[in-house]
Parts: C-alpha cells; sequence; structure tokens
C-alpha cells in the first residue's frame, strides 16, 4: 500500500466561517476534517449516492498523493497550466507508506498513479490515445465502455497509486466484470486503488474495503448492508414497487 490515512492537519483545520460554506458542509468532509480517514486495505470503496460527497474525497486524496484533480497520470510531462488544488485538496493531508516514498522520490518513469475522473474521462480518453506514455488504442474509434476498458488495461498495469470516480459510467455488465477483476489483482500485486462509485459490482470486488458515503458522514461496512445493495435487489425483484411513484 501507498497511503495508511487521510486527514487534514490541526494548522488548516476549517475555522467557524470555512465550516458553513462547501465543501466543509458536505457531512463526510466535516468527519473527514474531525476524524480523518484510515485506509486498511489495498482496495477500497468509497460507496453513495449522487451528491454525498464521495467524488469531492476522492479528488482531494488524488491531489494529496501529486495527482490532478483533473484526471491523468503520476508524473506527466504535459499538466494543466491552471492545475490550481480543489478547496479540500488544499489542505488535505495524506500518511504515506515508505513504499510511497521510494516510489514519489524516485525517478519519473517509475512513478505510478493515475487518477480517473468522472467528469472528464471520456475527454481524455480521446486525446491521449497514441500518446507516448498512455494507451496506443485511438478510443476515439471505440466506444466509450470499449475506450474505458483500453486505458484501464495500459495505465493500470503496474504496482501503483490508482484513484478512480465512477469508472462504471461507461461500463456495461460484462465490462464491469472485466474491472472487477483488474482491480481485484490490481491489489494483490501491491498496487492500491481507491475508488468512489455507486455500483454494486464493483463494490462486490472480493477483498475490498467498503466505506459508505452518506448524510451522516461515512461508515465501513458490507456489501450485504450497502443502502444501494438492498435497493437494486428490490428493485430488481419488483421494479414495479419504485416505479408507480415516478410514472403515476
Amino acid at each position: 500500500m501507498f497511503v495508511e490515512r487521510a486527514f487534514i492537519r490541526e494548522a488548516n483545520q476549517p475555522d467557524r466561517a470555512q465550516r458553513d460554506r462547501w465543501p466543509f458542509t458536505v457531512p463526510c468532509v466535516a468527519a473527514l476534517a474531525e476524524h480523518g480517514l484510515d485506509f486498511h486495505k489495498p482496495v477500497t470503496f468509497l460507496v453513495g449516492d449522487n451528491g454525498s460527497g464521495k467524488s469531492t474525497l476522492v479528488e482531494a486524496i488524488a491531489e494529496g498523493f501529486g495527482l490532478d484533480s483533473y484526471g491523468g497520470r503520476l508524473a506527466a510531462l504535459r499538466g494543466r497550466p491552471d492545475a490550481a488544488k480543489t478547496p479540500l485538496g488544499a489542505v488535505l493531508a495524506l500518511d504515506k507508506t515508505a513504499a510511497a516514498a521510494r516510489m514519489l522520490g524516485g525517478p519519473r518513469t517509475k512513478k505510478q498513479g493515475f487518477f480517473l475522473r468522472a467528469e472528464t474521462a471520456f475527454q481524455m480518453t480521446e486525446k491521449l490515445g497514441g500518446v507516448h506514455g498512455y494507451w496506443e488504442e485511438d478510443t476515439a474509434q471505440l466506444s466509450h465502455g470499449e475506450g474505458f476498458l483500453a486505458v484501464f488495461r495500459s495505465m493500470f498495469d503496474k504496482p501503483g497509486f490508482y484513484v478512480l470516480d465512477e469508472p462504471e459510467a461507461a461500463l456495461s455488465f460484462t465490462s464491469c466484470l472485466q474491472l472487477v477483476g483488474l482491480m481485484h489483482e490490481l491489489g494483490r500485486s501491491g498496487a492500491q486503488v481507491v475508488c468512489a462509485t455507486h455500483s454494486p459490482i464493483l463494490a462486490a470486488t472480493p477483498e475490498a474495503d467498503i466505506v459508505e458515503v452518506s448524510e451522516e458522514g461515512f461508515h465501513r461496512t458490507g456489501w450485504e448492508e450497502l443502502e444501494l445493495v438492498g435497493h437494486w435487489r428490490r428493485y430488481l425483484d419488483n421494479p414495479a414497487a419504485y416505479l408507480r411513484h415516478i410514472v403515476e
């Protein structure tokens, strides 16, 4: 593993006025500011509904490791000229392991990491195909799902620190299963993955740690106890029980 804890140092804690402004009004960010977030396993999922703040957390974690919040690889030669940090990323600190210190202190070619950000992923996959150090496929000629899988196979192939924000957005059921296999293999190879998702398929990755993000902050839980798993089971068993409130 490369990161053991994400937290905000005492000197950077939000003051009273800041606590009344975004992002510190988001319950999971407030919980992080108060308690920090520990990482226990090589693969960690932050699971929650839209607006729960899970993407805000993973963006800041990516920045804390030296990844641009826009998305992209660690130690990229060409970064954004205006890569200002997010409000949480500007104050977030990470407890890194000795393995992370060695990697980050070594040559650029040995630095392995990537941040896949939901809002910019489609544009990034089409622009970087064929660029040295990225993927060979021209993803503009592929479906979004095929393009995402090409990125995953090329960029997540070595032990490193990988952060993903809702990677299931472009993936079919079968493609999600392929990503599960890849993340499981990464965890066993010495890599670390932190993934924000609302996919019950991805969250079921064997041996992964699950942190549920909600209006109460965040807490660790099992896959069976996830709220979204319960909703999906009930919906697939009886869609009309949900849809009658929508279409009638």
